[in-house]
């Protein structure tokens, strides 16, 4: 089977391009990386060579590193014959890219600068209908960025007969965990994020906190309470992040790379730490702390970059430190 795209990569943003590969083969779009597709034990170079023919388009990804893929020097040579063969071509900016677009354009090589850019740390137009739109040249039809979420129930009659065993019932089968000690209910918490809808998911996990510590819609947590939260709700808001985003959201998943980064969560501002740890998660950007409508609300970002702190404005000395101490003294 003919390659659709080639994508071009920096080996350091490896991870960000696999998270997009794997997208593009679910959409049908087949896509060559190096990692899967290329035979061990001989020279990327004399494959690329071997396929170049089967090429259809090619993607060139810019993210977290300094270079494009264009530093090295037969990579190079590769972009120019795809420029000579006019393939379809255009230059992709990761989510952890930490340059501005004029920027980019300024280190990009002139002869690939006059090519569209899609920018995956954009939400509108959605980037991966703008990547497919490149790569096939038949532009997506419109839909909602998000399905929608159904959360009601069939009727009784409805349902096919059987005996129910308590067996059936078991998080083996897929089943979630929706405890709670203090009544809050977390079925649309739950269906939000089954449905891959993550910005409405984050604000659900700030309305359904609130319900936990008895506040309404449009007041704020404070932190003696998030140092008192019920260990039983926390630990369901994190298992269904954790759960419905592969691991790849949670508080937990923060809490691991707060310490990693040198973290101690005992509830105090190191402001350090925290500029590390914001850097980590993708929370600040270019030295500066990001407000909440720059949160990427996709898988393709930082690990650890959801929640967004209850859907609360993303900054610095806010209340996170005594979240992560409660995480650590409800052994979450």
């Amino acid at each position: 089977m003919a390659k659709n795209v080639f994508l071009c990569h920096n080996s350091e943003d490896k991870p960000e391009v696999e998270k997009i590969r794997t997208e593009l083969l679910q959409r049908e779009i087949d896509a060559w990386l190096d990692k899967y597709d290329f035979e061990p034990f001989r020279l990327w170079q004399d494959q690329l060579e071997e396929i170049i023919g089967q090429i259809e388009a090619a993607a060139i990804f810019v993210g977290s590193s300094d270079v494009g893929p264009w530093a090295n020097i037969e990579m190079r040579e590769f972009l120019v014959e795809f420029v000579e063969r006019k393939l379809r071509m255009g230059l992709v900016i990761l989510p952890s890219c930490k340059y501005t677009l004029s920027e980019l354009k300024t280190q990009t090589p002139r002869f690939l600068r006059s090519f569209h850019w899609v920018d995956f740390r954009q939400q509108d137009p959605d980037p991966m209908k703008q990547l497919i739109w490149g790569i096939t040249g038949i532009k997506p039809e419109s839909q909602p960025s998000q399905p929608v979420v159904q959360t009601q129930q069939p009727q009784i009659s409805s349902l096919p007969q059987k005996i129910w065993l308590l067996s059936d019932f078991s998080s083996e089968k897929g089943i979630d965990d929706l405890g709670s000690e203090k009544g809050v209910d977390y079925t649309r918490l739950r269906d939000l994020l089954k449905a891959g809808n993550w910005k409405d998911a984050d604000y659900e996990t700030y309305l359904v906190m609130l319900k936990a510590v008895a506040r309404e819609e449009g007041d704020w947590i404070r932190t003696e309470e998030l140092l008192k939260f019920p260990c039983t709700d926390l630990r369901t808001i994190d298992k269904l992040w954790i759960k419905h985003s592969n691991g790849q959201f949670g508080f937990s998943v923060q809490k691991q790379i707060y310490l990693s980064v040198g973290g101690i969560a005992d509830g105090r501002y190191y402001k350090e730490t925290w500029e590390k740890f914001g850097d980590k998660v993708g929370w600040r950007m270019s030295e500066e702390w990001i407000t909440y409508d720059k949160v990427i609300f996709s898988t393709f970002t930082k690990k650890g970059h959801l929640p967004s702190e209850c859907g609360l404005v993303v900054g610095e000395d806010n209340g996170m430190e005594a979240l992560l101490l409660r995480l650590v003294n409800c052994n979450i």
